[in-house]
């Protein structure tokens, strides 16, 4: 006798697909799908579906191809296509951005990757970060699938941000839904001393964008909290003493640990998430073991967030919405 997955309801069973959740808000693992094959509009529905409602969902045992990956994402939307990429990224497919920590990062902007790092990340929760936060239009979602992971170490976590507006009390949730934020490329970086590389980057390819601090998903209809520490300059309206400190508070409450889920990355793992709903951690704790983590990455073009009021994200400089 088979007893089906709580996740799965009775399209998924009539699609051949089982949907696992993971954690209690956040994360839910699908099996009975060939991502590489002609997927048929029950099973595309069924993934977006259980996208929708875990914010992330896992894949394994996947054998995607950069092309194959581009077909899949375009099931789900248009995937975008990046300018300016990694050196380790695949020429002639422009949606396809790969990473190859080290070897790609050791030596750019003249700091090796962990003095970079650690000038970007000074804070415990700095890390933390949806894609391309500071653009007037983030992307929808991410597809991210494994090429190469280090034996142990390496897993990346997600929050889900809908669940962490929803765990706010009434009084805080009243106060944010009228609340809008500064997203900044480069927020918190701590310059080296003398002449910085990256600071010269930065200044080149600004992108600012004042956002909702609470956003309201254009599918689902949900309250999100859209906060991270990655891009948020300051909220508003309020001293830098009154914004860091209700940052603060905000960031805590976005990636609180029931609300989120940490995947163990395999070769030929894939992750889809919505990248409107969540933030996300790339991992810190591999880099020492020597072994290379190589993964590839396509982000679906997204919208301009609106806020509870019905009033647009407003773009500081940057960015224009579908322009990359």
């Amino acid at each position: 006798m088979t007893t089906d997955s709580p996740g799965t309801d009775g399209a998924a069973r009539a699609a051949g697909v089982e949907v696992r959740p993971a954690a209690g808000y956040i994360g839910a693992e699908i099996d009975g799908v060939d991502l590489a094959g002609e997927l048929d509009e029950a099973v595309v529905a069924v993934i977006r579906a259980a996208l929708l409602r875990w914010k992330v969902v896992f894949f394994r045992g996947q054998r995607l191809d950069h092309a194959s990956h581009v077909a899949f994402a375009r099931r789900f939307g248009e995937p975008v296509a990046l300018p300016r990429r990694g050196s380790a990224s695949p020429a002639g497919v422009p949606e396809v951005e790969t990473t190859a920590d080290r070897l790609e990062l050791g030596g750019r902007f003249g700091m090796e990757h962990d003095e970079w790092l650690r000038r970007r990340r000074h804070s415990l929760l700095r890390g933390w970060h949806c894609d391309h936060g500071a653009r007037i239009d983030p992307p929808a979602a991410t597809i991210l699938r494994a090429e190469a992971v280090p034996p142990y170490g390496g897993d990346t976590a997600w929050s889900n941000l809908a669940a962490a507006y929803a765990g706010l009390s009434a009084p805080v949730r009243e106060f944010v839904d009228g609340l809008r934020a500064e997203h900044r490329l480069g927020v918190g970086y701590q310059p080296r001393p003398g002449d910085d590389a990256y600071v010269r980057h930065l200044l080149e390819h600004q992108t600012a964008t004042v956002h909702p601090l609470v956003r309201v998903h254009p599918e689902t209809g949900e309250r999100i909290l859209f906060v991270n520490g990655y891009y948020v300059e300051q909220i508003t309206g309020l001293s830098r003493a009154e914004s860091r400190a209700v940052l603060d508070m905000l960031l805590e409450q976005a990636v609180r640990p029931e609300y989120t889920v940490r995947f163990r990355w395999e070769p030929g793992s894939v992750a889809f998430w919505d990248n409107r709903a969540t933030v996300h951690l790339a991992p810190g704790d591999h880099a020492h073991l020597g072994s290379p983590r190589i993964m590839h990455r396509v982000m679906l073009a997204g919208d301009v967030p609106t806020g509870v009021d019905g009033r647009p994200s407003e773009a500081i400089t940057g960015s224009a919405p579908g322009r990359w």
